[in-house]
């Protein structure tokens, strides 16, 4: 059974008279340093001056300052910043201003994981990962649940690394939920294989084959779009809650006879050799390889995907029926 820590297990005395730089203000970054903030702990934050990630940490009460000066003036440095320029920020801004006994804190495995960062052997290395984008992990600390975390030690000189990690999760709101114990390379590992086979990957590739199963079949793009897309919530919502077998309680006999002799023949056993291979790459490094070297070459093959699959027609139907609900926000409607 895993390692849980709860609110009730957890201190802050590792944290107190400690200052926590965060490096980086995006999605988990503005997060974590709100959180930690209004849990009473001393943060500061590192972001690039004229961004709009600058300019709002300035509007949510921060000064912000670049990621050597945070780095220098703090003792627990957590790298927040993306997974494929951390490298680069850690080797010009934040290695050079360690110091012996301080903590570094990363919110994903990765650069641990596929050796990108190497840090010196006279500082804590441990993880904090929550389980949900940032927005999520400030809106459940806001209403006092918390978003559930998974926090490892990697290096543990100082004796106290992991009660370190365990008060930056509860900072963050992590035991709340309750923060599970795990290790740098089950945490990257098992994120990497969720992301790429079910959670975004899988999921919206299944998506895009239903929807244009039934609108080449003659059905209208609308009334495939709600039965392939938008009622996936419901259904999400309903496993979210109560599991595979409480979903299956609250759809009709119906859909429940379709799900169980029909899913096993669209997730047959070629699907699961496919994740298999899938995992290996991940394991092996093979896809972080391949994930470094499509940033060091300029993305190419990311930026003509994004810009392939942006064009589809579900997205141009999409729109059209979430116009439909004033109530919806549209984040991508928005961003752009």
């Amino acid at each position: 059974m895993a390692e849980v820590f709860y609110d009730k297990d957890v201190d802050f005395t590792p944290l107190k008279g400690k200052k926590i730089a965060i490096i980086g203000y995006g999605s988990q970054g503005h997060a974590h340093a709100s959180n930690l903030r209004d849990s009473g702990l001393d943060v500061i934050v590192a972001e690039l001056e004229g961004t709009p990630n600058f300019e709002q940490a300035e509007k949510d009460g921060f000064d912000p300052v670049s990621a050597s000066e945070a780095s220098a003036r703090a003792d627990v440095i957590a790298m927040l910043v993306p997974d494929e320029v951390q490298k680069t920020v850690y080797e010009s801004a934040v290695a050079d201003e360690l110091e012996p006994g301080n903590t570094l804190v990363f919110g994903h495995g990765f650069n641990i994981r596929f050796y990108q960062i190497d840090p010196p052997e006279d500082v804590d290395v441990v993880l904090v990962a929550p389980k949900g984008p940032g927005h999520v992990v400030r809106q459940m600390y806001e209403e006092g649940i918390g978003a559930p975390n998974l926090v490892a030690v990697e290096q543990n000189p100082s004796g106290n690394a992991l009660e370190r990690a365990l008060a930056y999760s509860k900072g963050i709101g992590g035991t709340l939920a309750g923060t599970i114990k795990t290790t740098f390379e089950e945490e990257t590992e098992t994120d990497l294989f969720g992301e790429q086979v079910i959670l975004c990957g899988g999921l919206t590739h299944l998506i895009k084959a239903a929807f244009e199963t039934l609108v080449d079949a003659g059905y209208q793009p609308e009334v495939a779009y709600f039965e392939c897309l938008h009622e996936l919530k419901l259904i999400i919502d309903l496993i979210y809650e109560s599991g595979i077998q409480g979903m299956r309680y609250s759809i009709s006999d119906t859909a429940e006879y379709g799900d169980l002799t029909r899913g096993p023949r669209i997730v047959d056993d070629s699907t699961r050799e496919e994740m298999e291979d899938i995992l290996s790459e991940i394991k092996s490094g093979e896809f972080a390889r391949e994930w470094l070297n499509e940033n060091q070459t300029g993305r190419p093959v990311f930026k003509s995907l994004r810009d392939k699959h942006s064009k589809h027609s579900i997205e141009e139907v999409g729109r059209e029926i979430r116009g439909m609900m004033d109530w919806l926000e549209d984040r991508f409607e928005k961003d752009e």
